[in-house]
Formats: C-alpha cells, structure tokens, sequence
C-alpha cells in the first residue's frame, strides 16, 4: 500500500508560545464525546485556525457547508494563549480509514505540535458501556505512572486493562516514544446517542487538570437536550417491551472504548 498523502495547509500565523502549549485532540467518534469537547474549547476560546490537515486516507468524500460551498473533509489545529497556559486544539471531521495511514497522520500531528514546543498531549474519547447513565463517569489512563497516580484527585477512574482504538491510543502512545506525555480521558457513554453529557464530563475534568476556565452554558445545553433524548429513547423502548420489561435488569457493561 503506497504511503497516504497527508498536507497541512497553514490558514494562520504561526504563534511564539510564552509557555508549553498543551495538545487537545477531539477526533469524531463514538458518542462524538471528544470533539464536541474540543470544539466547544475552540468556540469558546475564540482560539485562531493554524492548520487544516488533508489526507488521502480521509474518506473520499466532500462536505457541504451551511454556506452550499463544498470542501474535502480534514482535521483542523487552532490555538490559543491565556495567561499562563497556551492550547493546541485539534477536531476533525473523520479519522484515516486504515492502521498505516493512522500511524502516519498521527505521527505527522506530533511533528507540528513539537515544532511549538509541545511536551504533554490530551485525547478525548468515549468509553462505551451499552447504557444510558444519569451521571457519566471519566475514566482514564496516561503514559506515565505520576499522572495515573494522581488520577484519583480529579476523580478519574484508572483505567487498568483494555485497549484504546485508533488516533485516541495511538496518539498518546507515539508521544511516549518521543519522550512526550500523553493522557487519554474517556466520557462513559451508551454508544447510542450523540453525547454531550459525556463531553461536558470530560471537558471539566480536562479544565481542571490544564488550569484553565471557559464558559459551559452552551455545553449545558446540549448536555440538557442528550438528556431528553435519552429520556425519549426510554420511554419508546420501555412501550415497545411492555408489562414485561417490568423489573428487567439493564444491559451488562461491555467496557468498549474508542
């Protein structure tokens, strides 16, 4: 198989970060838990486009914007600077659809981010269980035993087995063979929905963990409308099943993660 054609297009200036700027990659995938993470980050930081990434192992497809404008689908790199801390923000529109090319573009992510410095990475994921919860849970693993140590202070459930699929994992672990850190945080989440619960969930432990502040109140909202999804979701399933389903146990957790 040839190697992917991958190209990072620069759409702004690049920045003199005054500190290590962290990596936050919000890739699309299940629940869309990171990317709705990452790009209400992005809207509510008003942070600056650096980079549209387009690759050959995207899906050979084109998106139609509100604006009737076609364009090929890419993952994005913005930034931000505050006081005290500097974020590289990544979101995407798809992921690679095969190992090699996964390796490559996340390779080629780390490459961009370490020429700004970067010396910790963040992805966010979904942590599926097959059932809806009233109160998600972030669970977690890092690439260094101090940061799963500490884990527990931001009430972060240590991961212990398993394995985290696609950029999620791979990400991470390519920055540890650079000598980088990497974290992976995971929203607990059905699988069936798209999971703003999850996302805020995760956002606030991610915040607190990196020391910044942002605004949550449109990410309350639509944390608000998943859950009147849920409820309606319920509620059919519960008049399709009928008097039996009575005292019926939930689903067992699988435990999948992406």
């Amino acid at each position: 198989m040839p190697d992917p054609e991958i190209r990072f297009v620069q759409t702004g200036d690049m920045p003199k970060p005054r500190t290590a700027p962290h990596l936050v990659c919000g890739f699309p995938g299940s629940g869309f838990v990171g990317k709705l993470a990452v790009d209400h980050l992005i809207e509510e930081l008003k942070a600056s486009r650096l980079v549209d990434i387009y690759s050959s192992s995207f899906p050979p497809q084109v998106l139609i914007g509100t604006d009737g404008t076609a364009d090929l689908m890419k993952n994005s790199i913005f930034w931000w600077e505050g006081d005290g801390a500097s974020l590289l923000l990544l979101t995407g529109e798809t992921q690679p659809q095969n190992p090699d090319s996964e390796y490559a573009l996340a390779g080629q992510i780390l490459d961009f981010a370490g020429r700004l410095g970067m010396k910790e990475v963040f992805t966010l994921a979904a942590y599926i269980t097959g059932v809806f919860v009233e109160k998600p849970r972030v669970f977690g693993t890092a690439t260094d035993a101090g940061t799963v140590a500490a884990f527990a202070q931001n009430n972060i459930s240590a991961m212990d087995s398993g394995s985290i699929t696609g950029m999620n994992g791979l990400v991470i672990g390519i920055a540890k063979m650079r000598g980088m850190r990497g974290t992976c945080l995971l929203g607990e989440t059905s699988g069936y929905v798209v999971d703003a619960k999850a996302s805020k969930a995760v956002l606030e432990i991610l915040l607190k963990m990196i020391n910044v502040k942002v605004d949550m109140a449109n990410l309350d909202k639509r944390a608000k409308d998943t859950e009147m999804l849920i409820k309606t979701i319920e509620q059919q399933m519960a008049g399709r099943e009928g008097p039996a389903a009575e005292g019926k146990q939930r689903p067992q957790n699988t435990g999948y993660i992406s």
